[in-house]
């Protein structure tokens, strides 16, 4: 573990280095190599050949997506993980990603070919949105108020019912199976500099509100009953908390599909670095997300090349080994 201000300081540099390289490797390298060469040229002298097209209508696009929406799902797991108190916590246990894939599902059925992707990324974010407010609302019913199992059990009867209510559209509308099939499964391929831009005000703002709610969550961490004895307003910080996993989780939701594990598994690797103190722990997980999800990426083009596997099956071979680690450790201890 980092203990000093200095070192952990050093770290967070050389984590955003890695960053850069992750994002360079993932533009230059795939099906059709590039060099810096002809990345620069691209944007400094573009010529509309089928390489410069490619580096800036497919690459950079897709990296930079990968990069945002790996951030955002890691500071939503870390937030999820101590606002639930469940280590095994992560942004789909709020019903986001049932609720984005369900909207979608009713989206693709009604509208068919003409959604665009622009309209799917509004239709999930408001699937996402919308799910996680009834999730919320399901909390904070009875007698004892908000209690995080009942926020636990009403995400999972949330999700559960969403994933139902979507497999009898799916079966009714089977001309929309394969269209609904590729977004669910979660992926960067495909995606436009646009998509990320019609997100991106949503997942700033998810940002600095984690960051202004980051000293809060570390008193929060110690128990309601130390937070209520330090002053904290515990329901007006849970509030921020959940409004800031739906705008970070909801927004990569939206943009990429319901990518799983990266909001289980960083948050965990950066508590091992870094420790328990929020101010840290989610910046290191922004960049260790980013790092995480672009180098899945990059190493799903390779699988089966020339075919692509999509991102979301990559980070679920990753994700699972490491589910059972953490839940053999937890039952362990």
């Amino acid at each position: 573990m980092i203990r000093s201000g200095r070192g952990k300081l050093a770290g967070f540099a050389i984590g955003l280095a890695v960053v850069l390289i992750a994002l360079l490797a993932s533009i230059l390298f795939g099906l059709q190599q590039f060099g810096i060469r002809e990345l620069w040229l691209a944007y400094s002298q573009f010529d509309g050949s089928n390489e410069h097209l490619i580096l800036t209508t497919t690459r950079v696009p897709r990296a930079l997506i990968a990069a945002a929406v790996g951030a955002s799902l890691a500071i939503a797991g870390a937030i999820m993980q101590v606002l639930t108190k469940n280590p095994l916590a992560s942004p789909s246990l709020f019903g986001i990603n049932s609720g984005a894939v369900l909207f979608i599902v009713v989206g693709i059925a009604f509208f068919g070919s003409s959604l665009t992707m622009g309209g799917m990324i509004w239709i999930a974010f408001a699937g996402a949105a919308l799910t996680s407010l009834l999730v919320y609302g399901l909390s904070i019913q009875g007698s004892g108020g908000f209690e995080p199992i009942k926020l636990t059990l009403a995400g999972a009867a949330v999700a559960a019912f969403a994933s139902s209510v979507t497999s009898g559209i799916m079966l009714v509308h089977k001309q929309s199976l394969d269209t609904a099939l590729f977004w669910m499964v979660g992926s960067v391929s495909g995606r436009q500099l646009s998509h990320l831009l019609t997100v991106l005000p949503y997942i700033s703002s998810g940002w600095l509100l984690a960051m202004l709610i980051s000293g809060s969550l570390n008193v929060m961490a110690l128990g309601d009953d130390s937070a209520k004895s330090l002053g904290q307003r515990l329901p007006l910080i849970r509030l921020a908390s959940m409004i800031a996993v739906v705008l970070l989780a909801g927004s990569s939701v939206s943009a990429a599909g319901p990518i799983a594990f990266i909001g289980l598994i960083v948050p965990h690797l950066c508590r091992f670095l870094v420790g328990n103190d929020h101010r840290w722990l989610l910046p290191y997980c922004a960049v260790t997300g980013a790092i995480l999800l672009v180098s899945a990426d990059l190493a799903s083009r390779f699988v089966l090349m020339p075919k692509e596997v999509p991102v979301g099956v990559a980070t679920a071979l990753i994700g699972v080994p490491f589910l059972i680690y953490v839940a053999r450790r937890r039952n362990h201890g």
